[in-house]
């Protein structure tokens, strides 16, 4: 399974664009060599490289989508996974959130991992579920996973 973007390369640089210093909206996203089986897709983008001052455990999760259909291949720029059922990012949302750094901590440069999941059943979850709630419910359903990575540092 893979999970790639047409507007940048794994452990390469997210185009402004998508990020609080742009429009803020999601990158386009290809999901490929989806397994057999697959019932449904889970798609979540977290920064690990939070400093400990915002965040207690050093993770900004910035997206959060379940119960994707496993037939689907992608996601559209600015756009919403079919049949996805959207948790709650750590900013309190249910929506994309895109990279935003604080400038004033290290690291200045983050690391963005869009995982995608392949699950054999659906997660019996409501809209606004947390990222632990997700993980937790996906325990023992998955088939196989990806991740892709995105850089980025806010411009001064």
């Amino acid at each position: 399974m893979e999970i790639t973007s047409s507007a940048f390369e794994n452990n390469k640089r997210i185009p402004a664009k998508y990020t609080c210093d742009g429009e803020n909206i999601n990158p386009p996203l290809n999901f490929n060599t989806i397994p057999e089986g697959t019932k449904t897709l889970v798609l979540i983008m977290n920064d690990p490289d939070v400093s400990l001052k915002v965040q207690a455990d050093g993770n900004w999760d910035h997206w959060i989508v379940f119960n994707i259909s496993g037939s689907v291949t992608g996601v559209d720029e600015n756009d919403v996974p079919k049949e996805g059922i959207l948790g709650e990012n750590t900013a309190g949302r249910l929506a994309y959130g895109g990279p935003c750094p604080p400038p004033q901590f290290e690291p200045k440069q983050h690391r963005y991992f869009f995982k995608l999941y392949a699950l054999d059943s659906y997660l019996d979850l409501p809209e606004g579920a947390s990222k632990v709630d997700v993980e937790a419910e996906m325990n023992g359903k998955i088939i196989d996973s990806a991740f892709l990575v995105g850089l980025y540092e806010r411009q001064q």
